[in-house]
């Protein structure tokens, strides 16, 4: 298979997974397994095609974003949501730093991330039918605790195939915000969670960068692809989950980690 073609697959597992709950690095993981795209520049490649679905969010919430930015000096309602965003986001900075090699190392398994979408499913499952009753249904206006607690659970998504989506959505309602606010809170978390472990896989990987500075090429392909596909989901994903809610997402993960276990058996 060509490089271009398997970037284009590649952009578009990474752009319709990221803002869902089904894990993008799970299916990332699954798919370079499958098309045999396993040496290091396709690790690289996973990296920088994240900042294409970045950049959907920021395009498509720019001019929310930007009144916040401009708010922060004189509105107290914009530095309590910025300050929402930022609780949410440190304890994956904290545990990122502290744990990225020994996740790199021992936690990129592809049994580990079946299991891991498998188990995610279910929980899934049993959040839809037996979520609290909510109380919080605007993302911009997240209490502090709240927000600090969906940030703790969005640790658990450094195991790949939990899903950092799905663990910050199922956070929120598990702390009482509406299902469509949390979906949109784990939007704007999204920002700084992915930039920062963007800059962090930089850091570490800078060198396999360069060494295949000929593929920027095929990088580019794939930012673009995910970020259009990114934005396609943004763009539905909160009026899929007001009609459908959490549970077709759960089927999908037990159904791609089963698949997953049935393959590894087999190769």
């Amino acid at each position: 298979m060509p490089d271009w073609l398997s970037a284009i697959i590649l952009g578009l597992v990474e752009g319709l997974t990221e803002f869902i709950p089904v894990s993008s690095t799970g299916h990332l993981l699954l798919a370079n397994r499958v098309l045999g795209l396993e040496d290091g520049f396709w690790d690289t490649f996973a990296v920088m095609i994240q900042l294409g679905a970045i950049l959907a969010v920021v395009v498509l919430y720019f001019q929310r974003l930007w009144k916040v930015l401009i708010g922060l000096p004189t509105r107290p309602e914009d530095r309590r949501f910025a300050l929402s965003v930022l609780i949410a986001f440190l304890p994956a900075v904290v545990l990122g730093l502290a744990f990225h090699d020994f996740i790199k190392q021992v936690l990129f398994d592809p049994v580990i991330v079946c299991w891991s979408l498998i188990v995610g499913g279910v929980v899934l499952l049993v959040i839809d039918r037996w979520r609290p009753e909510p109380r919080f249904p605007d993302a911009m206006k997240t209490p502090l605790w709240t927000a600090l607690g969906v940030g703790l659970l969005q640790c658990l998504a450094m195991i790949p195939g939990v899903s950092r989506s799905g663990a910050t959505i199922v956070g929120g309602m598990l702390m009482r915000m509406e299902k469509r606010a949390a979906a949109e809170f784990s939007f704007f978390l999204a920002i700084p969670t992915m930039v920062g472990a963007f800059a962090l896989d930089l850091i570490k990987s800078h060198d396999q960068i360069l060494a295949h500075a000929d593929g920027l090429g095929v990088i580019a392909i794939g930012f673009v692809v995910s970020f259009l596909a990114g934005a396609v989901v943004i763009k539905l994903m909160l009026g899929f989950i007001d009609r459908y809610g959490l549970a077709p997402f759960g089927v999908w993960r037990i159904i791609v980690g089963a698949a997953g276990l049935a393959l590894l058996a087999l190769t």
